[in-house]
């Protein structure tokens, strides 16, 4: 496989891959919308943020590199397989001496904001709560999966914030680099983007999460399905729990979570982050178990989200806050007023980011409600967030 060609190297516009990407409602990650504007010329660059998470639980993560050997890889050339990134992330114990885990690697962080004519090194990625290796925390009984599927054009960390929130409060999250449609780095530093000869499709992403699925299983049984043969975290396969999967996804993710409930009954619980159900053939077989929608653009009442609604014959909730935009509930909405001050952009343009939802609202929002959702399904731990509205949110409004 050859190292990809940043997005926007075969002559699309940062306007009309923003245009094409909001017509099937597709993810638009941190770096590729708005107007680039040019960042302080003698500025060193700035590393950006992520706000804690609220659990009791230090956070662990470790990347894993996968090969799908059922899958050939057309743009790698003959003999060659598909191959994935992913990072399980847990809870951890006797953190203090395992570095902290960036967003995402220094050269997939630069071809993101170069991509979308930002000055690369105008800000640097920020380091997550995980720590890189750490051992999982002892609990004497094994701990639930939650899968996670990014939108298109982005990557397995644009919902970081979410994802070190459930680890934190005791679940094992596997987050998927569905290549060729978004940023990652292999191992050998290869940097893939996005690559519009791949054809991705919302099929694409479920392929590659029932792949990862079979190779979470492989680490249940003690078996270490990184090709590279790097050393996993202690206690790291005996931490998972087979019984109590789930899986989300925001956007694309979000539809390929409905896709791969509908094929494969080892996920208990699924949550779609705004996703636009659009896919050929579309999710639209009968679900008996638990799922919720988070919205913002893609609403409850609109093609083809009504019809996959219909569908549902088990537990369902739809929420939606007041202000969101596709973005809001993921980092985007916490990084990009970050990268304004940075670059000098309008609050006109800000706007255009994030909508009028305000960040910090949103980080709670996102943290809460899959926590409550994971919580309810996966552990049949009650509480009353997804009873209807609550008083410490009242910018969530149930659809009925």
């Amino acid at each position: 496989m050859t190292t990809a060609i940043p997005v926007g190297g075969r002559g699309m516009t940062r306007r009309g891959l923003v245009g094409a990407a909001l017509a099937v409602g597709v993810g638009v990650p941190l770096g590729v919308a708005g107007r680039a504007s040019a960042a302080p010329a003698e500025a060193g660059p700035v590393r950006l943020s992520l706000p804690a998470p609220t659990g009791p639980y230090p956070v662990g993560t470790v990347p894993l590199h996968l090969v799908d050997r059922s899958q050939p890889d057309p743009l790698a050339g003959p003999g060659r397989y598909r191959e994935l990134m992913v990072s399980v992330w847990y809870p951890a114990r006797d953190v203090r001496r395992y570095p902290l885990a960036p967003w995402m690697t220094g050269a997939s962080m630069r071809a993101l904001l170069d991509s979308a004519g930002f000055d690369p090194d105008a800000v640097t990625a920020p380091l997550t709560a995980g720590h890189e290796g750490a051992p999982v925390r002892r609990t004497g009984r094994r701990l639930p999966v939650v899968v996670y599927s990014h939108g298109a054009g982005s990557h397995r960390s644009d919902t970081t914030i979410v994802v070190q929130e459930l680890a934190s409060h005791g679940y094992v999250v596997v987050t998927v680099d569905h290549t060729y449609d978004g940023y990652g780095e292999f191992p050998d530093g290869r940097v893939t983007v996005r690559e519009f000869d791949y054809g991705s499709t919302p099929w694409t992403y479920s392929r590659d999460v029932r792949f990862v699925l079979d190779r979470v299983t492989d680490l249940a049984a003690g078996r270490n399905p990184d090709v590279d043969h790097r050393p996993l975290p202690a206690g790291l396969g005996a931490a998972l729990d087979l019984e109590r999967i789930g899986m989300f996804g925001w956007s694309k993710g979000g539809t390929a979570t409905a896709l791969t409930m509908g094929t494969d009954r080892r996920i208990r619980a699924g949550l779609s982050i705004d996703g636009p159900m659009e896919s050929g053939p579309r999710p639209d077989t009968d679900l008996d178990r638990p799922f919720m929608l988070m919205t913002a653009e893609f609403t409850r009442d609109a093609e083809p989200v009504a019809e996959f609604w219909s569908h549902l014959r088990g537990w369902r909730r739809t929420i939606q806050a007041a202000g969101a935009v596709h973005s809001s509930y993921g980092d985007n909405q916490w990084l990009v007023p970050q990268l304004a001050r940075v670059i000098g952009m309008s609050d006109e343009e800000l706007r255009g980011w994030i909508g009028i939802l305000d960040p910090a609202r949103a980080v709670r929002i996102g943290q809460a409600y899959p926590l409550a959702f994971f919580d309810l399904h996966l552990r049949h731990r009650g509480g009353h967030l997804l009873d209807g509205p609550s008083r410490a949110f009242p910018e969530v409004t149930f659809v009925p």
